[in-house]
């Protein structure tokens, strides 16, 4: 099948030119396919920017495509080979399993942080397979695998690139073949970091101690990472190092809901007008929809964005009344949000464990049903490539006017989580849905409230945010209303086999 060749935009193709430039300094020339041994001091870090809609993804997707045509390794985060002493890498991050997840979805194979600065043990065995499959020895012999599921697991990792996910085609699960994690300790070369807008500074020094080389893809329009006073990563960068990108990509140009995005760049627009521009913008286009309600049917796989606290726990409480969700246990198809990891320090291992199955700070996942053990979960974790895991939760659920949770589930440490059929809009940040619902009479409150955010009024910001998580189609709500739900809460397209962590042996 041939493919379309991509035209780059004019500042498209000047920043491809100039990160062509800065890894040509680092040893790797793309337009050679040459490359050189590393350097220690690398390329250090530079950054592209731009609104939604200005190519950034698909730069940095063609960028990949030319280091990997040069023969420049990349690394999942899942496996990795034989150390070879003149190999050059590559890892494509994202903070969150969605954000990743929207990658891969475009063929690029991305991974989150954590993924990288964790890196799996794999079990011996097993890992004679993994070899096989990158190229770095013969086809092995496994007791208890035939020779049909070794083909199975070929022929799946020949169009997904992805180790897990061969094995699992295999008839294997992630516990079977991988021992732990641990910390990375080998650095790697180049690294690719989209959504740069959510790192904050902890984060940012790990990867400039991994990667010689960095180049951030990010917007500028965004909200900064909570306490990091209102600035992201990118913004202390020097000009020479900061390429920006403003032309709207062709692809894009019939978009109205990127179209409303951008109208909030306008400095004389007020909430009132952008309203009315949204209210237009529904009755010619059906992407874009003036709801009278909250839909709650799509509550359960994308949640609704908010700007306040109080409106979210409200909006939950009402979800889970209008589905009958009993007081004390949670309904099979709930939609939860991980809140971080709550152990102690002496448990850093099974705090990695947890975290490189996804379950990091604002994951989105749904529950399957309680655990074998009291306390435990059964999870799907959206976006992420092996997604449905076991693990020790503490659920909690706020209530409106009450200042402690209710706890419908507790392990005594575990995964901790929220309800997550409704989210701020600061949480929502590097996930995107096909249809997302946004609570406009919470915009109308932040534009009242007259605050501001790095220059511009936080409202508009907060608007950008929530509208460009929206891939196909975009609900602002206008009216403090709940529908009725169509059906009952489902899993059944959440089909896979879960793999339980080895976490429900050793954390009680």
């Amino acid at each position: 099948m041939t493919q379309v060749p991509v035209t780059f935009s004019e500042d498209q193709a000047s920043a491809y030119d100039t990160v062509a430039e800065v890894l040509r300094s680092a040893g790797i020339d793309l337009d050679d396919a040459l490359l050189t041994p590393p350097r220690e001091a690398g390329a250090g870090v530079m950054a592209v920017i731009g609104k939604a809609g200005s190519g950034k993804t698909l730069l940095l997707a063609e960028l990949y495509k030319a280091l990997e045509q040069a023969g420049v390794d990349v690394v999942s985060g899942d496996y990795e080979g034989r150390k070879r002493k003149d190999r050059r890498t590559l890892a494509i991050l994202a903070p969150t399993n969605k954000a990743a997840s929207v990658l891969r979805f475009r063929g690029v194979p991305a991974t989150t942080i954590h993924r990288i600065l964790y890196t799996p043990v794999y079990d011996p065995e097993y890992e004679r397979i993994a070899d096989w499959l990158a190229g770095q020895g013969e086809k092995p012999e496994i007791e208890g695998l035939t020779e049909q599921a070794l083909d199975r697991a070929a022929a799946f990792y020949a169009s997904n690139k992805s180790i897990p996910g061969a094995l699992a085609a295999a008839g294997l699960r992630g516990s079977d073949f991988i021992t732990g994690w641990k910390r990375r300790e080998d650095p790697l070369d180049i690294g690719f970091v989209d959504e740069s807008s959510m790192l904050d500074d902890r984060q940012f020094e790990d990867l400039q101690e991994i990667f010689s080389t960095l180049v951030l893809f990010g917007d500028p329009a965004q909200l900064a990472p909570v306490n990091q006073s209102g600035k992201m990563v990118f913004e202390t960068l020097p000009a020479p190092r900061k390429l920006e990108l403003s032309r709207i990509h062709r692809q894009d140009a019939d978009n109205p809901i990127l179209d409303l995005a951008h109208a909030l760049g306008d400095p004389a627009l007020s909430f009132e007008d952008f309203e009315e521009i949204i209210a237009q913008t529904a009755e010619r286009d059906e992407r874009v929809v003036w709801g009278s309600r909250v839909e709650v049917d799509l509550m359960a796989r994308s949640p609704v964005l908010v700007w306040r606290n109080a409106t979210r726990i409200r909006l939950i409480n009402a979800f889970r009344r209008v589905h009958g969700a009993p007081e004390d246990s949670l309904l099979e198809g709930e939609p939860l949000i991980c809140d971080g990891i709550e152990l102690p320090l002496k448990h850093r291992k099974k705090r990695l464990d947890l975290e490189a199955r996804g379950l990091i700070k604002g994951a989105q996942v749904v529950y399957l049903g309680p655990g074998r053990k009291p306390g435990f979960s059964r999870l799907h974790v959206m976006g992420a490539e092996d997604p449905q895991v076991s693990a020790a939760s503490i659920v909690k659920i706020e209530k409106p006017d009450e200042e402690e949770p209710f706890i419908p589930y507790a392990a005594r440490m575990g995964a901790a989580f929220l309800h997550g059929a409704a989210v701020t809009i600061h949480k929502a940040q590097g996930s995107q849905w096909d249809t997302v619902q946004v609570y406009g009479p919470d915009l109308y409150a932040a534009a009242r409230a007259g605050r501001g955010e790095a220059g511009q009024p936080l409202w508009k910001r907060l608007a950008y945010v929530a509208i460009t998580r929206a891939q196909e189609r975009l609900i602002w709500v206008v009216r403090n209303r709940l529908s009725k739900p169509n059906h009952t809460l489902r899993v059944d397209d959440l089909r896979a086999p879960p793999a339980p962590l080895r976490l429900e042996e050793e954390v009680s």
